[in-house]
């Protein structure tokens, strides 16, 4: 199997899928590898340690999209789409229930698309989970900035000092990223509140967050209230596959504090604002309803070493697989794996995207079928 790995080319995005000791993994196991020169340099991986690793380095995006499996961080862009096809296997973060213009393409290009957000490993979503850590951690980094004076916030120090309160942070959904944007707020002294509709996730919340925060069960009236009562917002609810649900409607942001701030984690997946839409990391601030909103698409590109690294750990132990199996192998001999595949032949087999666009749903399973 050749493994190609392009640079990436969405705004801001710096990480590269897979660190030079994969591709030594990789190598090992019998693949080839072609690495796009300059794939790695904003992680800080140099040509020279992909080659070393005994990766082969081509000069163009169109040598590295000509593998059989082509592995990246983030969907293809539209000035990439000439180099889907039906002949080789993406493997990537695809988000496709926010981007049907992609999911157009996919289908009518035949092309087989596993997404690292639906691979599933023990009822959790193991590739997913380091890129949620990285991003909840960053949310309230990002919050901090944005009710600075100078984004345009209402000049409130989350950590407050000796004689002056601290601000106040409610986090929508109590998962991983959820859990890290609450554990970094309360270990500053912040204000936290937590809200989600499973206990269990709210108790585990509380136990990192060393019981500084208030749990609070999520209803329609309660985020209503929460939203209304808060300093810095952090949305982190999503529905693995599908379009994010909108949590907070656009009446909710208008009783906000004025020069508050959301951070919406879901923008990937459409966003759980009303108000949401995408950002970058060159510009990633806007206004809306006096509420500074937060919502870039590729957060944990912001660290993107540290991104990486978690990253690529996580999704190599699948490279191997299909390397020492075929694409169709892996899929068949993993179950959690085939849970990833969103299209395939021209069907849409991810109950999500297909109920996103109304389109025909076939089992990923079945799918590999035909």
């Amino acid at each position: 199997m050749r493994i190609g790995i392009p640079r990436e080319t969405k705004p801001g995005e710096c990480r590269v899928a897979v660190t030079p000791s994969g591709v030594r993994a990789l190598r090992d196991s019998g693949a080839g590898i072609v690495v796009e020169t300059g794939a790695g340099a904003a992680s800080g991986f140099e040509d020279g340690e992909y080659r070393d690793a005994g990766g082969t380095i081509v000069p163009t995006a169109s040598a590295a999209w000509s593998a059989d499996l082509v592995v990246k961080v983030k969907e293809p862009l539209s000035a990439e789409f000439r180099f889907l096809s039906k002949s080789s296997t993406l493997f990537t973060f695809l988000h496709l229930a926010a981007l049907p213009l992609l999911t157009e393409e996919l289908l009518n290009r035949r092309v087989t698309a596993i997404a690292y957000e639906t691979v599933v490993s023990g009822g959790r979503l193991p590739i997913l989970r380091p890129m949620s850590e990285v991003a909840g951690i960053l949310s309230i980094q990002a919050g901090a900035r944005g009710l600075e004076r100078s984004c345009g916030g209402r000049g409130v120090l989350l950590a407050g000092t000796a004689g002056t309160p601290p601000g106040d942070v409610t986090v929508l959904g109590a998962g991983v990223a959820g859990r890290n944007a609450a554990r970094i707020a309360s270990g500053i002294g912040a204000n936290v509140t937590i809200l989600d509709v499973n206990a269990e996730k709210l108790s585990e919340a509380q136990c990192e967050c060393g019981g500084r925060a208030r749990m609070v069960p999520s209803t329609p009236e309660a985020v209503a209230a929460a939203v209304k009562e808060t300093d810095l917002l952090v949305s982190t609810v999503l529905v693995a596959g599908e379009r994010a649900p909108r949590l907070v409607t656009r009446e909710m942001l208008r009783s906000m504090r004025p020069g508050a701030v959301a951070v919406d984690i879901a923008i990937d997946q459409g966003g759980s604002l009303e108000t949401s839409r995408p950002t970058t990391h060159a510009d990633p601030y806007f206004i809306e309803e006096r509420v500074v909103h937060y919502c870039v698409t590729n957060m944990p590109a912001a660290v993107p070493r540290t991104s990486t690294q978690g990253l690529a750990a996580a999704a190599l132990p699948y490279l191997l697989s299909f390397s020492e199996r075929g694409v169709v192998g892996a899929l068949r001999a993993d179950e959690g794996l085939l849970m990833g595949l969103n299209t395939h032949d021209g069907h849409v087999a991810c109950a999500g995207v297909a109920k996103a666009f109304g389109k025909p749903f076939l089992p990923p399973a079945m799918a590999l079928m035909q």
